[in-house]
């Protein structure tokens, strides 16, 4: 990295980066964490912090808990952060993968965190409620999965990387898709994703226009940060009504992960810095990995020069990400 300040974007990861335990190491520690989970408590009317840390009933994978969930880690993760930092880094611009995208809005100032997380609750509800069908990650281009999409009547959810392919469906139809791809294409892969539903594509349609109601009476601030939109792939418009629509259109159109990274790419992003979340097979905190560093590395390994990476998803990384031994 040169002398000069980089040009940061601070990102946000989506649903599957859940856990039992998440947050456990930064609220044993930190009153400023603890605070965050108080307050996630009081708005949500149930405490935030036995749900993260204990998962009684493995509530935490149910959709509706775990968008709030996750945001309420995501801005912990983030107050540690800046509270460790001597001089914490300064975004140009944010950016969530799906849920995410509401984190990112909340560290642009755009909205409060007590009214992200009413909306996550509420986006999360109907779409436990209201959703239908399976997902599944296919290991080909857009140009390859949307004629098999379209014979087998799923809907591509997510463009995540130009060969991954997300998309949804019927159990029985992502089974027949499954079926041939592996005839057509023996080396690629259709892996199921756990979701409660065929996320960002047309069954998802009817939760939208119920969803449509809470984004009209949430209140929106002039944003301090550029803000990625994942239904456009570019950076959102100031006006915002145009947020909630993109918001709105966010439900059950593809998350377009590949053009929001290309987006921060061309504005001359040169750090990635990943917040909250963790994937893996390890039980605590220490053992997680990042959910987005994979895909955020593979899409910018060419650039010339390749943007930085650094994650803030736990206590130890957190510490590292903010100078601190």
């Amino acid at each position: 990295m040169s002398d000069t300040a980089p040009r940061t974007l601070f990102v946000f990861p989506g649903q599957g980066s859940q856990y039992t335990g998440i947050g456990s190491d930064l609220c044993a520690e930190f009153a400023s964490a603890r605070q965050v989970y108080e307050q996630a408590s009081e708005v949500l009317g149930y405490d935030m912090a036995k749900l993260s840390l204990e998962n009684p009933d493995d509530k935490i994978n149910l959709t509706r808990y775990t968008q709030p969930v996750l945001l309420t880690h995501h801005i912990a993760c983030l107050t540690v952060y800046r509270e460790l930092a001597e001089t914490p880094l300064q975004p140009l611009a944010a950016a969530g993968h799906s849920l995410g995208e509401y984190s990112a809005l909340v560290a642009a100032e755009a909205l409060s965190f007590e009214d992200a997380l009413k909306l996550v609750a509420r986006r999360g509800q109907l779409m436990g409620d209201f959703g239908e069908g399976e997902m599944a990650a296919l290991t080909v281009d857009l140009e390859t999965a949307r004629p098999l999409a379209d014979k087998h009547f799923c809907g591509i959810a997510g463009l995540n990387l130009p060969d991954q392919t997300v998309v949804g469906g019927a159990g029985a139809d992502l089974d027949a898709l499954a079926a041939e791809l592996a005839e057509r294409l023996p080396n690629k892969k259709a892996v199921r994703l756990k979701t409660e539903g065929a996320f960002h594509t047309y069954y998802m349609v009817e939760a939208a226009r119920r969803f449509r109601e809470a984004l009209a009476e949430a209140t929106f601030s002039p944003a301090r940060l550029k803000v990625l939109s994942n239904y456009t792939g570019g950076f959102h418009e100031a006006d915002a009504d145009t947020i909630k629509s993109r918001l709105f259109f966010q439900l059950f159109h593809p998350v377009n992960w590949v053009g929001c990274l290309q987006s921060a790419l061309d504005d001359g992003i040169n750090l990635f810095v990943e917040f909250g979340g963790g994937i893996g097979a390890g039980e605590g905190p220490a053992e997680k990995r990042p959910n987005l560093e994979g895909i955020i590395k593979k899409f910018t390994r060419r650039a010339s020069p390749r943007p930085e990476y650094i994650p803030a998803i736990n206590l130890a990384t957190i510490k590292s990400a903010a100078g601190v031994e």
